[in-house]
């Protein structure tokens, strides 16, 4: 139970071929011949038996023949039966290598496989390789020399180039593999893998599509917690448009979501195929950075600036060296050296002045990555200037990067740069932007740690049935946009602050209306076949009397009708105008994406926002920081400190706002799209003056299963499952999901239990976590697995001896699903001080009403045989108990759900 699912397809022992008959060579298909020549190349380390499909041979043949997986190169019309004689053999993972097999036949395939218990790669698979195993189980091209990068593509053609440029580059790979558009395991099946994968610490992915939104986040961002992910995605622009009923949807296309998705996955996305090259490089020296100030030493003040230049233009900072270490390195250096902002260290300098300042670059803490640019010059040795930053590359703690600008005269330098796995570009620009890619990598950390739930719990609770009850009559009415005044509602029932907005249906009440809110109004047309009220002379602002009431009222009503005759009219709204001389205007939007799901979009707002194009985007739900970074991603966030002699704004309540709508994705599955343009905010807070919102059937990110959250990609903090339970002897103690923030939490109570109990839980002698073991135990991605922790609050002393309260954990019992997803596997871990106490039993029941309330229908666990007392409570519990037939150290405890 401890190995990969996918283990048998990347690890296999042993190998059966089909790829048909060895006396008829010439009636194979190309891929086998292909096959036969990548493995005749290499010697695999394991076993391969060749199967023909057409002679089956007796039953015992059949019976003796074990295999891991099964590579399949055959004629479309043999590999079915192919596929059913691996069945029988018991092969756990098969590859069909093949092209132009139709998605009928594919999925015939799928089913077939899926029925055998075989994970299949393919069809119209390119395969797969492992240089550690030197497995060449594909038809890529030659095996790539061994590495710690994996290389996941859906198209062979690139992955075929990607290899060959990485034999140029001395960059090795632990994995490579293109399971092509029709293949059975999926891009979030390999990632998976590879998130868990201890030969693999970076992960380069080229992609086209996928099919099952949610299962892909979980896996991405799985994957990118643990070890740098770079994508490169294909299809950034769509080759048309359909008619937006929102602002929202006309500004923000798929590619702006899958940016957004990547972000809050932990991933970095580049554009280019270059850009993958020099991010594949950076990867291949395993750096993580800290930051996004880049210093940058130059002996050319030309080069130097470019970089400069580009680091402003990437969104980077010039790192530059504080006072003392500046103060330090300048004796080091030659009279025209300069360290104002640049370190430059003068066309004069030779090996001993480079490796001056790079050591004290690298020193200085306020430094985050270290961009050397070396450029020909007479009577300086650039070999030896290399030679410097290879010494120093071991003793670094910081990403280094080195630019040897020119070719013929640096070329042997570039080359020892590129053994020593110091990524080495020909331009500062390529550079700059390899280090972007570093630095993007950290930052979109940042948001992978963030686990909202999906009610924020500082704000007043929103009237989400009324919300409910609202749309449900406006599905009823076989409507799908609401009117102003509904919008308005339901944008109230969550507290968003609105301006009062009455409907008339005649000069008349106009007029009436336009007294009661006392003046100035502004009068807008209300009908649901018009999305952009200007566009047709829609709208009037500052109305100052009754009498413009009426004559705006009429011509209003005549326009339309002229310029939309099919339009519905239900009348004119006369609202209050919002009373914010100074204040900015913004839009705050909603776009449900296929196969994402809803996105929330922020930028500048008014009747020119499709020109604008400022549209920052984040998956909900939100919380306070994703809010504020949200507000900073835009171009609008300039114009809201003190501008041009406006105050600076109240970005609390703005923060507020975006949580809100934040609220109203999670809670209404059918709110499709929605625009609030214009929300004007100033010094004293915000108010939404406009709002259009779309409803339908609520989107799913993961066919075939639905839930209360089957419309977002991320699930929200599951705060339902956070409850108070009694402690013997009086006290209490809370049992809620784990976070991100309980990590020191966790190592505290691992290095407090007995080595006993701690070998018992980990089947390892270990006395704490490994940082990596404890991010994947803490970061947890709640659709596919659940941990809970048993907490209680005691008194704790901080430095200066001030008394807080703190919370301290107990125990942790934990299920994660498995690859059948009808069934999971679940641990416990308790306190010492607290075994005896009925929490196991407690956390065992918490547990499973949870794996009960996904769907799933059983759950099993290993126990120790010598764990009496984790065997006594699996038997009160009802567990049944057997032997394990892989260890018989080992009980398997299953309990049906």
């Amino acid at each position: 139970m401890d190995q990969h699912y996918l283990s048998a397809l990347f690890d296999p022992q042993s190998i059966l071929l089909f790829t048909g008959s060895s006396k008829h060579p010439e009636a194979q298909t190309p891929q086998a011949k292909a096959l036969h020549s990548n493995l005749s190349e290499e010697t695999f380390k394991g076993k391969i038996t060749r199967l023909d499909s057409t002679t089956t041979g007796t039953l015992a043949d059949l019976a003796s023949t074990k295999a891991d997986l099964a590579v399949i190169a055959l004629p479309h019309d043999e590999i079915m039966s192919a596929l059913e004689l691996a069945g029988r053999v018991k092969v756990k993972a098969a590859i069909v290598l093949s092209a132009g097999v139709d998605s009928t036949l594919a999925n015939a395939m799928h089913r077939l496989a899926q029925h055998l218990g075989i994970w299949l790669l393919g069809p119209n698979s390119q395969g797969l390789q492992r240089p550690y195993l030197q497995l060449n189980a594909g038809v890529i091209g030659p095996l790539a020399s061994q590495g710690q990068l994996a290389l996941v593509a859906q198209s062979g053609a690139l992955t075929a180039s990607i290899l060959d440029w990485a034999r140029h580059n001395d960059v090795g790979f632990s994995t490579v593999v293109s399971p092509g558009p029709l293949s059975h395991v999926k891009l979030a099946d390999v990632l998976d893998f590879l998130a868990t994968d201890r030969r693999t610490s970076g992960i380069v992915m080229y992609m086209e599509g996928i099919s099952n939104a949610r299962r892909f986040t979980s896996a991405l961002r799985a994957a990118a917690h643990s070890k740098p992910v770079v994508v490169l995605k294909a299809g950034r622009k769509a080759a048309g448009t359909v008619a937006a009923q929102t602002h929202s949807s006309a500004v923000v296309g798929s590619d702006d979501v899958f940016d957004a998705v990547l972000r809050r996955a932990g991933a970095v996305r580049v554009r280019s195929f270059v850009e993958l090259f020099s991010a594949a490089k950076c990867l291949a020296s395993r750096y993580r950075p800290v930051g996004k100030r880049l210093g940058i030493i130059t002996n050319g003040g030309g080069p130097g600036v470019l970089a400069a230049d580009w680091t402003n233009e990437m969104g980077l900072e010039l790192g530059t060296l504080s006072e003392q270490v500046a103060q330090e390195l300048k004796p080091l250096l030659t009279p025209n050296a300069s360290l104002t902002d640049l370190i430059d260290v003068s066309e004069e300098a030779g090996p001993a002045e480079f490796r001056a300042a790079l050591e004290a670059t690298a020193r200085d803490k306020s430094i985050h990555g270290i961009l050397l640019i070396f450029s020909p010059k007479w009577g300086i040795d650039p070999d030896q200037v290399a030679q410097q930053l290879i010494e120093m590359r071991p003793q670094l703690k910081k990403p280094l990067i080195a630019c040897w600008m020119g070719e013929q005269s640096v070329g042997q330098a570039r080359k020892k740069l590129s053994a020593a796995q110091i990524p080495t570009f020909r331009t500062p620009e390529a550079a700059v932007g390899a280090f972007s890619n570093i630095a993007s990598f950290y930052q979109n950390q940042q948001l992978l740690q963030q686990t909202p739930p999906p009610l924020s719990s500082n704000l007043a609770s929103p009237d989400v049935e009324g919300a409910r009850l609202l749309i449900e009559g406006v599905l009823a009415e076989r409507r799908h946009i609401l009117t102003e005044m509904e919008s308005k509602a339901l944008l109230s029932s969550f507290h968003i602050p609105v301006t009062q907005t009455l409907l008339a249906r005649s000069p008349a009440e106009a007029m009436m209306i336009g007294a009661q809110l006392g003046f100035p109004v502004a009068l807008k047309i209300d009908s649901p076949d018009i999305s952009h009220k200007s566009d047709v002379g829609g709208v009037a602002l500052n109305v100052m009397s009754a009498t413009a009431i009426r004559d705006v009222y009429n011509d209003m009503i005549a326009n339309v009708r002229e310029l939309r005759p099919q339009a519905r009219i239900n009348g004119v709204t006369v609202q209050t105008m919002a009373r914010k001389s100074r204040g900015r205007e913004l839009y705050i939007g909603v776009v449900t994406d296929d196969p994402f799901g809803p996105v929330i979009a922020f930028g500048a707002g008014g009747t020119m926002i499709e020109l604008m194009a400022d549209h920052a985007m984040e998956l909900p739900p939100l919380n306070q920081f994703l809010a504020k970074r949200l507000i900073e991603r835009s171009r609008a966030s300039e114009t809201l400190q003190e501008w041009r002699g406006a105050k600076a704004v109240d970005r609390q309540a703005l923060e507020q706002v975006l949580l809100r709508v934040s609220e109203m994705v999670c809670a209404l599955p059918q709110l499709r799209e929605m625009d609030i343009n214009p929300i004007i905010v100033d010094e004293n807070g915000v108010i939404a003056v406009d709002a259009r919102i779309v409803v339908g059937s609520a989107a799913q990110t993961s066919p075939g299963r639905s839930g209360k959250y089957g419309h977002l990609s991320i699930l929200p903090y599951p705060s339902a499952y956070d409850q108070i339970w009694p402690l013997r002897g009086g006290n209490e103690y809370r049992v809620r999901p784990i976070h991100p923030d309980d990590a020191q939490g966790l190592q505290d109570l691992v290095k407090r239990i007995k080595p006993e109990s701690r070998y018992f839980r980990f089947v390892s002698r270990l006395s704490e976590l490994p940082p990596s073991m404890l991010a994947q135990f803490t970061l947890i991605d709640y659709d596919r697995e659940m941990a809970l922790c048993a907490v209680i609050e005691e008194d704790h002393l901080d430095e200066q001896g001030r008394k807080h309260i703190r919370e301290r954990i107990i125990g942790v019992s934990r299920y994660v699903t498995n690859p059948d997803q009808t069934s999971c596997e679940f641990s416990l871990l308790v306190d010492d001080q607290f075994v005896g106490q009925g929490l196991g039993s407690r956390l065992m029941h918490s547990i499973m009403d949870v794996a009960r309330d996904k769907g799933l229908e059983e759950i099993i666990g290993l126990v120790l045989t010598t764990n009496d007392g984790m065997l006594r409570l699996m038997r009160s519990l009802g567990f049944s108990i057997k032997a394990y037939p892989d260890d018989p150290e080992f009980r398997l405890v299953t309990h049906s759900l």
